[in-house]
């Protein structure tokens, strides 16, 4: 497997921030691997938030497909985190996010991680076609 293709911090423009806590380490005294895709999980929220792109009821408009993540130096709780997180392509039914994880400031980096996130349609429990409206406000933030 590839690692996960993350720009350079200068070119991500979103910044999330979490905490981890002390139950968050295993009985190695690092995260455990789960922990880390929940930071993701709560770094897609304030991004969608941030963009007004979270539906009704406070809900995803989108599911994970997939997720690829490398840990590069174990992380901590508990510990003040920040998610550099940032969308990379936009397709017809789907998006691809990449995202960098550890203390804020950047000069430590626990994880790297990238996901594809599928637009969903509950009402009939498919991928769907991408709105134009959470289309055009991902390139306008991103700049494409």
């Amino acid at each position: 497997m590839e690692a996960p293709n993350v720009p350079p911090a200068a070119q991500i423009r979103f910044r999330a921030y979490s905490r981890t806590r002390w139950s968050d380490e295993d009985n190695q005294g690092v995260l455990n691997n789960a922990v880390y895709l929940t930071l993701l999980e709560e770094a897609r929220h304030q991004y969608c938030l941030e963009l007004g792109l979270i539906g009704v009821q406070n809900q995803f408009t989108f599911v994970l497909g997939q997720t690829n993540l490398r840990h590069l130096t174990p992380g901590h709780g508990p510990a003040d985190v920040e998610i550099q997180i940032a969308t990379v392509h936009l397709g017809a039914r789907s998006f691809h996010q990449v995202y960098r994880l550890g203390p804020p400031g950047g000069s430590i980096v626990w994880a790297e991680a990238e996901a594809v996130l599928v637009i969903w349609d509950r009402e009939n429990g498919g991928s769907a076609v991408m709105p134009d409206f959470f289309r055009k406000k991902i390139a306008d933030f991103e700049g494409f």
